[in-house]
């Protein structure tokens, strides 16, 4: 009767564990199957199976085929095939419900069958608010592949894949699917910050996005980030490298000094004066910051008790000028050095030369975040995080594009802590991680995340992998060399998007992360088409072959490689290289070597002009 049954496969042959050997039925020689008009292909590694159990069914993934080589002496008909399958056990229907994990183990001489495309809709069929549409299955494209939202967001997830896989792509879709699907609906009211390392993702999701950018283009916002509100280590880090720590204590003395000086002058809501730390997000002025520290380090004396300052010229912070004293003199006359100087002048200079420096103006003269020299600024910290978090788009893109490679980590280090501690502050808050959550998206993850990074980027990215469930903040990693990302991290992501990677290291990586009964799947890493992931964790039912759906061409993310054969196929036309040069030290892609000015009239219509009298 089995035989049949245009289902069938064969008879389980063997059970250990979660693997289960399949005997495949002599009738399967062409490796096709018809049933009710559609084709499915058996045995396809990644494929699916169903092991009926009574009152529910045990689903399966192949992950290996393999058969006997047969005597030329035998008769066909005689003859044992010896194909064979194993099987990967993965979860079990009752009903129309589907649910990962195992109750019972089948039994030698079950029968096996070909998951058709009606069991496909039982298992991915499920529609709900928590399910997010994201392609379609590779061996039947016409069955839709959804995610759970609630596991994507919570239990952190990463996307990897080599250059030209997709990734980019991918990511366009799968935030576009959980904002903004075509069959309509999704989640209006998410909120996703997206780091984008190299300014892709403008154009594919630029009308529901609010972008901020170093170099801002027409539509989008300055990206500031004001240094205040680093932890003190982090700014002088950035500000004059590694310190001695009599030289750290010059620093910090002096800026914990500044900000209690602030707080005298106006109380800031939620901060006791008498518990404000030197890290405590509160403005003081660099300005003054340095006009201090260099004042006290060139100042000579004269008089009897050398004690009264040779001064010739008072200096002005705001133009970051050093006051000039009488230069000290040998001999009982003076004047005389500063005995109590620490010796930081060559950071001083430093510091000077970074806040002369117009590329980081984004977070040294962050524009109405920018204290005075008392500490005032026009524009607190709400506002900032308002201006990220609190737009009425759900996506925020921050282009660090324009950002120098030098601080390049230190930034997004910076942006992630100034946005976690926020919503972990603010969990009980109706703007909070828990009650409103948040995803931040990391492009090129391996670049800060690696395992001996022991960067700030890396320290926070590692505590909201471990914390940010709890505090409703998400992760999603995003990378081509997933062996250079910490496997701490890559360990906590629940949900791995694999798309092909051709590097052993990487495949193993990822096979790491996993389960071992998936180790077949990920075997064909190295062959999947371009857009074509295998998903598996959390968010997913069952592990999968999924074909992403492809954004339209108007929303697809600026990452195309450049076409080699057509540009230089076309005659050269000669610019000069004056623009290169100017866009080099400028830092900015759209620079130009020399100032437009044009110059506008009005146009007045003759014909209502009054007409002279004859």
């Amino acid at each position: 009767m089995q035989e049949s049954d245009p289902t069938y496969l064969g008879k389980v042959s063997a059970v250990s564990g979660a693997s289960i050997s399949v005997k495949l039925s002599a009738s399967l020689s062409s490796g096709l199957a018809i049933i009710s008009g559609h084709t499915y292909r058996v045995g396809q590694v990644g494929s699916f199976v169903r092991i009926p159990q009574g009152y529910q069914d045990l689903y399966g993934i192949v992950a290996e085929v393999g058969a006997s080589a047969a005597p030329a002496n035998l008769v066909e008909s005689d003859f044992d095939t010896g194909r064979w399958m194993r099987v990967e056990l993965a979860g079990e229907a009752i009903g129309d419900r589907f649910e990962r994990g195992l109750s019972q183990h089948p039994n030698i001489d079950d029968c096996v069958h070909i998951v058709t495309e009606a069991d496909l809709r039982r298992i991915y069929g499920g529609e709900s608010e928590d399910q997010v549409p994201i392609g379609g299955l590779s061996s039947a494209e016409n069955i839709t592949v959804r995610l759970s939202l609630d596991n994507l967001v919570n239990k952190h997830s990463a996307i990897l894949g080599s250059t030209g896989s997709g990734k980019s792509t991918t990511v366009a879709s799968l935030l576009r699917s959980i904002v903004q699907p075509p069959q309509g609906g999704g989640s209006t009211g998410a909120r996703v910050v997206l780091l984008d390392i190299h300014g892709e993702y403008s154009a594919a999701l630029g009308d529901i996005a609010q972008v901020f950018s170093v170099s801002p283009q027409p539509g989008e916002r300055p990206l500031y980030v004001p240094y205040w509100a680093l932890e003190a280590g982090e700014l002088l880090e950035f500000l004059v490298g590694d310190l001695t720590d009599n030289h750290l204590i010059a620093f910090t003395d002096k800026i914990q000094e500044l900000k209690e000086a602030r707080i005298e002058m106006s109380p800031l809501a939620g901060l006791d004066a008498s518990s404000i730390t030197v890290d405590s997000p509160v403005a003081f002025s660099l300005k003054r910051l340095w006009f201090d520290l260099i004042d006290f380090e060139i100042r000579t004396f004269v008089g009897q008790n050398r004690d009264t300052p040779a001064i010739e010229n008072d200096g002005d912070a705001d133009t970051l000028t050093a006051p000039r004293y009488r230069p000290h003199a040998m001999g009982a006359a003076g004047p005389y050095l500063n005995q109590a100087a620490k010796g930081i002048r060559r950071s001083l200079n430093l510091l000077r030369s970074k806040l002369l420096d117009r590329r980081y103006d984004f977070i040294l003269h962050p524009g109405s975040w920018e204290p005075s020299l008392d500490g005032q600024t026009a524009a607190d910290l709400d506002t900032l995080l308002a201006g990220w978090l609190g737009h009425e788009k759900p996506i925020t893109i921050l282009d660090l594009s324009g950002v120098p490679s030098s601080v390049l980590v230190r930034l997004i280090g910076s942006l992630l802590r100034i946005m976690y501690e926020a919503l972990f502050w603010s969990r009980e808050k109706t703007e909070g991680g828990v009650l409103r959550p948040l995803l931040v998206v990391m492009e090129e993850a391996h670049r800060y995340v690696g395992p001996d990074s022991g960067n700030v980027a890396a320290d926070i990215v590692k505590r909201i992998a471990k914390e940010g469930r709890k505090y409703g903040v998400g992760a999603m990693l995003v990378s081509q060399r997933p062996a250079e990302i910490d496997e701490t991290i890559l360990s906590q992501c629940g949900t791995l998007i694999a798309l092909r990677l051709t590097n052993p290291a990487d495949r193993s990586r990822v096979k790491g992360a996993l389960p071992d009964n998936l180790s077949g799947l990920m075997d064909l890493l190295p062959v999947l088409r371009t857009g074509e992931a295998i998903i598996a964790g959390e968010a997913a039912r069952l592990p999968v072959r999924t074909r992403i759906f492809l954004p339209s061409a108007e929303h697809l993310p600026n990452s195309l490689d450049p076409q080699v054969s057509v540009a230089w196929s076309r005659r050269r036309k000669s610019e000069g290289y004056d623009r290169v040069v100017a866009s080099w030290r400028a830092q900015n892609t759209t620079a130009v070597s020399n100032s437009v000015r044009i110059s506008r009239v009005a146009v007045v219509d003759a014909s209502v002009l009054p007409k002279e009298s004859e």
